[in-house]
């Protein structure tokens, strides 16, 4: 159980999704962490997934994946970020994991008999996991972020728990919701109206927000948060702006100009321990935002783009911060193109060639079939060409197919995820992932979470990393098949990093020599990477992307 006089802040959302709640608790977290009070941070997805693993990063943006090997919400990795540390499962939960933990109990005849309801038995669940969630971080304040928008159906119990919370603890809860303000262009006129219609419906719960976060183009000004204040029960102290910025990292700052967390802690009866200490924050903020700073041309051949007439960039969405936190080091801001490879198997080699105008050239991970054979013709053109070029995960396998098509000249090798009965199996699904294949087992199965992996000297991957033994986090079924190590190794392909067992190749690599920089990892880099402390492979890669950008100016 969390500590007598533990804080909750519960994060809502407003008139509609996607309007920066992750973004919000993220900066909460990190601003009361600055403040001295520690802080755990908890996503809560109304979805009856048991873990974000099952879902298409279509529809539902990037999964990231915790050092446990729980698959979660993209927030999870905001608020890995803006805190600087690793995260837990007690962090995260869904509707699902918590029906399903409510049924087990009741086969298990937990509840003596009772009949098992809504109310309060899913209630109490959800109340159960949010303490646990702050006993097992030792922290002062919850941040909790309920997902979805108010109004939702989905949601309701969640809310509903919150409320029991604040009725048995009023100093200890307060509500944060967050809110868009739009301002219709024939008018001109930021409106109210829909946020003041947002808080009757949380009313309705009987729910009052303490603090509005005002989402807008503009910044809100001082006539918007009277009427706000007015007509929503709020003080005019505790509605923010919350204004468009060019980067997320710019966020507490600007909550900083309002003073909200010295407002957060005073609405929660906390002393001021200190002022927040944001100028390494701030250094990185600036340097992330800094337009005229040198570009360099990044271009992502990936799949999961195909959502109408608009590209997700969310499916990819740990890469991408990965690539800016290196950039800002560097003091570069990164272009980043998006090339659907199946726009590549449909422009032949014109389109393959369209290639050559970037430093470098990123292939993430993924699974399946689609657009497989554009992925591999631009592997192909990166190493043939010298432009540094980074594989994750699944763009580390289909580099070591193509290596094999092309150099070893095995024509027909391919992975046997697309392909069963090649008969040049390069990239084979694990052994211990076959029975749960055959019996359809596969959300939480994969090879999942930490593992570690030792680098050879002299390579690529040792240089950068500066130490032999390290621990990175995975999402996969399928492996670089043993039985071709030999004959890759013999044709020029160095695996760099391995399992302590020297067994599964963890990272694959073309000698300095032979590339620039030509790297593949079986792991996901990206989701190590931080604000403040860059992943030292991406920090390679855009080394190598510069040096080509200089020599081709």
């Amino acid at each position: 159980m969390a500590k007598e006089g533990h804080k909750y802040i519960f994060v809502l959302g407003g008139v509609m999704s996607g309007v920066g709640k992750g973004v919000v608790t993220s900066s909460i977290g990190l601003l009361l962490e600055q403040k001295g009070y520690p802080v755990n941070l908890v996503k809560v997805d109304p979805y009856l997934n048991v873990d974000a693993g099952t879902m298409n990063p279509t529809e539902h943006g990037e999964v990231f994946v915790l050092r446990s090997g729980l698959e979660t919400d993209q927030d999870m990795g905001n608020y890995e970020r803006f805190l600087g540390r690793d995260l837990t499962d007690a962090d995260y939960m869904t509707s699902g994991m918590v029906y399903q933990s409510v049924i087990a109990r009741e086969r298990a005849l937990e509840y003596g008999g009772k009949c098992v309801e809504a109310i309060p038995h899913v209630r109490d669940e959800i109340l159960g996991r949010i303490e646990k969630a702050a006993a097992h971080n030792g922290s002062r304040v919850s941040v909790i972020e309920i997902g979805g928008t108010i109004g939702d159906f989905q949601n309701a119990l969640f809310i509903e728990a919150a409320r029991v919370l604040k009725m048995t603890r009023p100093e200890d809860v307060l509500f944060v919701m967050v809110s868009y303000l739009p301002t219709p262009g024939t008018l001109g006129e930021m409106k109210t109206k829909p946020t003041q219609t947002a808080v009757r419906d949380l009313n309705s719960y009987g729910v009052q927000p303490d603090f509005i976060i005002a989402r807008s183009k503009e910044p809100i000004d001082e006539k918007r948060k009277e009427k706000l204040a007015v007509w929503c029960n709020v003080r005019k102290d505790r509605v923010i702006a919350a204004p468009d910025i060019k980067s997320i990292y710019e966020a507490p700052l600007n909550f900083e100009k309002d003073k909200l967390s010295d407002a957060l802690l005073d609405a929660l009866k906390l002393p001021q321990k200190r002022r927040a200490s944001l100028a390494a924050w701030r250094k990185f903020a600036l340097a992330a935002a800094n337009a005229k700073a040198p570009e360099v041309r990044i271009a992502i051949v990936g799949k999961y783009f195909d959502t109408g007439d608009f590209v997700l960039s969310d499916a990819y969405l740990s890469v991408i911060e990965a690539i800016k936190f290196s950039a800002a080091k560097l003091g570069r801001r990164p272009k980043i193109t998006w090339i659907n490879s199946k726009d590549i198997e449909r422009g032949g080699g014109s389109a393959v060639a369209a290639l050559s105008k970037y430093d470098g050239i990123i292939v993430p991970g993924g699974f399946g079939e689609t657009g497989i054979e554009g992925k591999l013709r631009a592997i192909q053109y990166a190493r043939e060409k010298k432009i540094p070029y980074f594989g994750l995960c699944y763009g580390m396998q289909l580099m070591v197919i193509e290596y094999a098509r092309n150099v070893l000249k095995l024509k027909n090798a391919h992975t046997t995820e697309i392909k069963k009965n090649t008969p040049d199996p390069v990239v084979a699904v694990m052994l211990e992932q076959k029975k749960h294949l055959a019996d359809n087992k596969y959300g939480g199965t994969m090879r999942l979470g930490v593992y570690p992996a030792y680098l050879k000297k002299g390579t690529l991957a040792r240089a950068a990393y500066k130490k032999e033994l390290v621990e990175e986090r995975h999402r996969h079924r399928y492996e670089i098949n043993p039985a071709y190590v030999k004959r890759l190794e013999d044709a020029g392909l160095v695996f760099s990093g391995t399992s302590p067992d020297s067994v599964l190749m963890e990272i694959a690599e073309l000698p300095r020599a032979a590339h620039p920089f030509m790297l593949g990892t079986q792991f996901h880099p990206e989701l190590e990477a931080r604000p403040l402390s860059p992943h030292p492979l991406f920090t390679e890669f855009l080394k190598a992307a510069i040096a080509r950008h200089r020599k081709h100016s």
